[in-house]
């Protein structure tokens, strides 16, 4: 599935509610587990490209001593990947570990859990004809089922569920990157806009979902429906709607209050989806208005618009890769 997207610089910044200063700063220290194939390797290696410390597959028994480690390096934060292929794992001692970490009052301690839907999975194995590191004489379906079973508990404690279903590897990247990127990297609030078609389904990462399937459909038109909401004529059509110009002004006036204390607890990363039938006409033109307008705020805003352009290089994040 190939995305289309822009980044929209912000432009001069509105004052905004500032977060109480965090005094003294801890060590950062994610842990990654989930689903076999749901894109372990990518955030790992992510994580490692913002400026984490990566460390994969670290038995459970030297958990403690490699993320409360003394010295020079106890300031840079860690990564640290945790799985069913881990040496001694069990949902429990893994849950226990968790806790021990998150009393240590000079740590930041956050549970990432990527999931991913059972038939993905099982096309994933099928394709690349890897084995499931459960799998012995049992069935894939048998070895994903069976993980669920024994990870729901870690999926239930975790801080952040991704569902890789969906998501190409780029958009994983996008989505950590949103999340977990580091102060001293000028990060604040990340606002993602995306523009998607009910026909395939809602992003499973949205965290705001907005319909605009009761806007005048273009795609009626003949002259317009070869074109998308980032032409003139189709922007002009949606527009000449009676309903469009009170929909967006009671929009924004509700979203301009709402993000400052977004912002001010703390959230890092903010995903905008608006929907329409074919997610080309509506939803990509209301789309690009959001995040101009956003921009207009002060705020950083990555523009994508899923399912204007379906298929392409960028595929599917599959495996651990």
């Amino acid at each position: 599935m190939t995305t289309v997207s822009a980044m929209i610089a912000p432009v001069s910044a509105t004052t905004l509610e500032e977060r109480p200063a965090e005094v003294p700063q801890r060590t950062r220290v994610i842990l990654v587990t989930g689903m076999s194939g749901a894109g372990h390797s990518t955030a790992l290696k992510t994580f490692e490209d913002i400026g984490y410390e990566a460390v994969d597959n670290l038995p459970l028994s030297l958990l403690q001593s490699l993320a409360a480690r003394p010295g020079a390096d106890v300031a840079r934060p860690l990564a640290i990947g945790i799985d069913i292929r881990t040496r001694g794992f069990a949902a429990d001692t893994f849950l226990a570990e968790l806790e021990r970490l998150a009393q240590q009052p000079e740590l930041d301690v956050r549970l990432l859990f990527l999931d991913c839907d059972d038939e993905t999975l099982f096309r994933r194995y099928t394709e690349t004809r890897r084995r499931h590191p459960l799998t012995a004489d049992r069935p894939v379906a048998d070895s994903v089922r069976h993980e669920r079973q024994m990870m729901m508990a870690l999926r239930n404690r975790a801080d952040l569920v991704i569902d890789t279903t969906m998501l190409t590897s780029a958009d994983l990247r996008r989505l950590l990157k949103g999340h977990y990127a580091l102060a001293q990297q000028g990060h604040q609030m990340g606002i993602f806009v995306v523009s998607f078609s009910y026909r395939h389904g809602v992003p499973r990462e949205a965290d705001l979902v907005f319909d605009v399937r009761f806007l005048d459909n273009p795609h009626y038109d003949p002259r317009l429906r070869p074109m998308s909401g980032r032409d003139a004529p189709v922007a002009e059509h949606i527009q000449r709607d009676p309903a469009f110009r009170p929909f967006f002004q009671g929009w924004t006036q509700t979203l301009e209050p709402l993000l400052p204390r977004y912002v001010h607890e703390g959230k890092s990363y903010l995903t905008m989806a608006i929907g329409c039938t074919g997610g080309r006409h509506r939803s990509v033109f209301v789309a690009e208005r959001l995040a101009a307008w956003l921009a207009e705020k002060g705020y950083a805003v990555t523009l994508n618009h899923r399912d204007l352009a379906r298929g392409g290089e960028d595929g599917p994040v599959g495996g651990r890769a």
